[in-house]
């Protein structure tokens, strides 16, 4: 699935202590909501926004510290 700002494949993070999250712009929310719960992915959508210097807004997923990253992200990168 390619990020409908950036024009760059959606990734999931690993970075930080929080557990594996994907950055994406709320107009992708739906459908990789869609995505994970189609496998019974277990994830958390923060509550909160982010929009920088006039940006769209992006949104966090997190999917917790057990979560299987790689087939996670074949799942977004097979995704239209």
């Amino acid at each position: 699935m390619i990020d409908s700002t950036t024009g760059e494949k959606l990734s999931v993070s690993t970075d930080g202590t929080a557990g594996p999250y994907i950055i994406l712009p709320v107009s992708q929310l739906a459908d990789v909501k869609k995505a994970l719960d189609r496998y019974n992915i277990p994830y958390l959508v923060d509550s909160n926004t982010i929009s920088i210097n006039g940006k769209p807004a992006d949104a966090t997923i997190n999917l917790g510290r057990g979560a299987d990253v790689k087939f996670i992200q074949d799942l977004l990168d097979k995704e239209q």
